[in-house]
């Protein structure tokens, strides 16, 4: 998600307030304007490789759509609000439809009917529900992420070959899953989030343009915690370690610990934000405190291990070892074959089944670009589930390139109730920036799934395995940003990805 510059003020009464272009991925945001007394922003959305079908896997994709509003008094981003009916709303055309939701933190904008393709720009007004507004006194931003539909169904998790699979076991509904069925030391109970029910998934991981636009929002304390370097640093400074492909810098410095600094992406030193600084490429060296907070921010919320499963396999039967794609086949990126470096259109220029950026090495070298790529780099227009890595139900990179944080039915973790973002973070000293929601687990309850590029930080291995939907061998996330070791996974490759 990219915004060139803040909503500038205007003088007309009804259309307070401009922006230019947003982007996410694929996805484009453009054209915004605010209605001042109707309380509506207006703005025209795009996006490629859309889809809505009735036949297996019977799904469809979206864009979730939100918007953040500063006062002009105080300068801090807030939450807005938008209205909880649908028909408050409006799509330009007959290909999209919007659906409100009911805690009215945004809206789902989708395919109206089935079909497949690029959306072009479509006009969508959405109303706005603030307490107390005066819209003439607030700058607005417009953010979307791209998710997948996951519909309501059974399915089954563990495939009784990867290390430390759950027990294999359907789940046929919400009511508790005992440690008899999941396997010693794993339950989950009735309120447990289980998959079984239709939620929305991420398409892609946080790409390092949506969390420079998120540390864009926040206060000069949320953002000390939210990266490493201080938000004060000089410009040019890397907000995080200038290794494994990260590019976020300080474009202008905070100050006086109350002026926010400004994030941009510069993966090729020189201007800031340009096309080829990676703002599509996955972001990595989260801690799990970072992707709670973005999730939070973003009124998505964690999913569970559970849910992870049937994002990958769908409904259908478990296949032993098996990654994302449906099957045991397997093949790195080759350095060499990375296309387009940094780019929006980064890819691989070889294809093969089941293509992944995973740690491969040998005792003299390794395979493999090194970092992370692109959020969806293996997809193209020819490309289908197997070729392009995805997952049944078509997210992306749900097997390599980052780690996914995945609520775990450990104890640690099994207490939560999937309680939904609500856009705020703390403004509490000691935990400011922090997520807040109720039920939401620290690091010792979320596992490590999908593997990431980095695995094994040795001279000779191959972490293919840590790929696989049921391994669960990768345990716990580490309790802060840490360095890999021999065997063990650094926070070099933990990324994100949230569902609603």
């Amino acid at each position: 998600m990219k915004a060139k510059n803040y909503f500038k003020k205007m003088a007309v009464a009804a259309m307070g307030l401009l922006a230019t272009g947003v982007s996410a991925n694929n996805l484009k945001i453009t054209g915004t304007s605010v209605d001042t007394s109707a309380g509506t922003v207006t703005f025209n959305i795009q996006w490629d490789n859309s889809w809505k079908t009735n036949i297996a896997p019977a799904n469809y994709d979206a864009v979730w759509v939100f918007i953040k509003y500063q006062d002009c008094a105080d300068k801090l981003w807030k939450h807005a609000n938008l209205s909880t009916v649908s028909v408050d709303h409006s799509v330009g055309g007959s290909v999209l439809k919007l659906d409100a939701v009911t805690d009215g933190k945004g809206v789902f904008v989708y395919r109206n009917a089935n079909g497949g393709g690029n959306i072009s720009s479509t006009s969508v007004t959405l109303k706005m529900n603030v307490a107390a507004a005066n819209y003439t006194n607030y700058n607005f931003k417009v953010f979307g992420v791209e998710m997948v539909n996951i519909p309501s169904g059974q399915f089954t998790v563990g495939d009784g070959t990867s290390t430390s699979s759950y027990t294999q076991y359907t789940i046929t509904g919400n009511t508790a899953i005992t440690t008899s069925s999941l396997g010693t030391g794993d339950s989950a109970p009735a309120a447990f989030p289980k998959g079984y029910n239709s939620f929305y998934t991420m398409k892609y991981e946080i790409t390092q343009e949506q969390y420079v636009e998120f540390l864009n929002t926040l206060t000069y304390g949320q953002q000390a915690r939210r990266s490493v370097a201080a938000p004060n640093s000089a410009a040019g400074t890397f907000a995080f370690a200038n290794t494994y492909g990260n590019g976020v810098k300080i474009q202008v410095p905070g100050f006086n610990a109350s002026t926010p600094a400004v994030y941009a992406c510069d993966l090729t030193t020189g201007d800031y934000n340009d096309i080829n600084d990676g703002q599509n490429i996955a972001m990595n060296q989260l801690s799990w405190a970072d992707t709670s907070a973005y999730l939070d921010w973003s009124a998505l919320r964690p999913m569970t291990e559970l849910e992870f499963e049937k994002i990958c396999r769908g409904p259908l039967s478990p296949v032993a070892g098996e990654y994302a794609w449906g099957t045991t086949e397997i093949n790195y990126i080759p350095s060499g074959s990375v296309t387009n470096a940094y780019m929006a259109n980064e890819g691989s220029n070889t294809v093969a089944n089941g293509r992944a950026n995973y740690y491969l090495s040998s005792a003299y070298s390794h395979y493999g670009p090194g970092r992370v790529v692109k959020s969806g780099f293996s997809a193209t227009n020819s490309t289908g589930r197997i070729t392009a890595g995805a997952s049944y139900y078509g997210a992306m990179e749900m097997s390599g390139n980052t780690y996914e944080f995945a609520v775990t039915t450990k104890t640690a973790g099994n207490s939560y109730t999937g309680v939904l973002g609500d856009g705020e973070l703390s403004t509490i000293t000691a935990t400011d920036g922090d997520s807040n929601q109720l039920n939401w687990p620290d690091n010792t309850g979320v596992y490590l799934r999908g593997g990431d590029f980095l695995g094994a930080a040795n001279y000779s291995g191959n972490n293919s395995t840590f790929l696989r939907i049921s391994d669960r061998a990768s345990g716990a996330a580490a309790a802060g940003r840490v360095a890999g070791s021999a065997g063990v996974p650094g926070t070099a490759g933990y990324g994100g990805r949230g569902v609603r």
